[in-house]
């Protein structure tokens, strides 16, 4: 994978941790409303969604082996969350109306939304592991300097002092 990739990786990362651990939580505990709350994640998500899709993508084009198949696990996971669980979801809130928490907690569609909930953060957090074990594979990539962020030629100390400079 060429190391100009490898930013956008990290950046994707760090989007969707920001979300999962910052702005989700903060979206419920300061709305007034499950419901609104509700609106704004997922009025994020797709973002998130699509933009891991088009980084999935890049990576699986540019890289081969084990790298190529975490960015083919990000691009699926991407994918179908956003076609596969997103359309349901919306689907689903529509069903129950605007408050979901006034709804019974066995009732059969707060039951389906709450399983198409968990699909959709097990999907994120499955892209979020891919990312993460291409941007940190990177980092142990033999023969790639963290700094330079590109392939160099590691010499070992004797053969640095017998070679001319």
């Amino acid at each position: 994978m060429p190391a100009r990739f490898v930013p956008i990786v990290w950046l994707w990362l760090g989007a969707a941790l920001l979300f999962t651990a910052v702005v989700a939580p903060a979206a419920f505990a300061v709305l007034p409303s499950r419901a609104l709350a509700g609106l704004l994640v997922g009025r994020v998500l797709p973002v998130l969604f699509w933009s891991g899709a088009v980084v999935g993508l890049v990576i699986a084009a540019s890289a081969g082996g084990w790298r190529r198949a975490a960015a083919l696990t990000l691009l699926a996971s991407a994918l179908g969350a956003q076609w596969g669980i997103a359309p349901r979801i919306e689907r689903a809130r529509q069903a129950i109306g605007p408050e979901l928490e006034r709804v019974a907690a066995d009732d059969p569609r707060r039951v389906a939304f709450g399983r198409l909930h968990g699909f959709s953060v097990m999907l994120l957090g499955l892209g979020m592991l891919a990312a993460g074990a291409v941007a940190v594979g990177e980092l142990f990539r033999p023969g790639v300097s963290p700094r330079q962020g590109s392939a160099v030629p590691l010499r070992s100390p004797a053969s640095s002092l017998s070679s001319p400079r």
